[in-house]
């Protein structure tokens, strides 16, 4: 069965929902042992995150600050029937960017990457326009930043 490319699209956004509430528990570990220990060998269902961990507070299936971001996207999409620049910017200066503070376990979803940080950085506290805010990462963050 061949998908069209709107069926593509929606798998893609429901995929991306699906990753980011499922990561919420789990989410930077780098002790694989620690993460078994608070998790289990497999996992399998979305998870509550640990007080003392990333988006303490948040419940099981919630979104993360990914999330929220693919809302506005989301909306901006729909508003506009298509991809506009202009407008879902518009929607993280005016939507997003107040609700953070610079610092890492701040915001929507309760954890701000570097990425996001340094974003927010250039955007609100220097001011400069959204063509001069990418960064130089070459992990995950650099696509996240785009």
């Amino acid at each position: 069965m061949s998908l069209t490319l709107a069926q593509r699209a929606q798998g893609a956004l429901i995929g991306a929902y699906v990753g980011d509430a499922l990561a919420l528990g789990p989410h930077w570990y780098y002790d694989l042992d620690a993460l078994r220990r608070d998790y289990g060998a497999w996992i399998d269902g979305y998870t509550a995150p640990r007080p003392d961990r990333y988006h303490a507070g948040l419940r099981a299936g919630q979104s993360g600050q990914a999330g929220f971001i693919l809302d506005l996207l989301n909306g901006s999409l729909d508003a506009c029937r298509g991809y506009d620049e202009a407008d879902f910017c518009r929607r993280m200066d005016e939507d997003f960017f107040p609700l953070l503070d610079g610092t890492p376990l701040n915001g929507p979803g309760g954890y701000t990457s570097q990425s996001i940080r340094e974003t927010w950085r250039l955007r609100v506290g220097r001011g400069l326009p959204w063509g001069r805010v990418a960064g130089l990462a070459d992990t995950t963050e650099a696509a996240e930043r785009t």
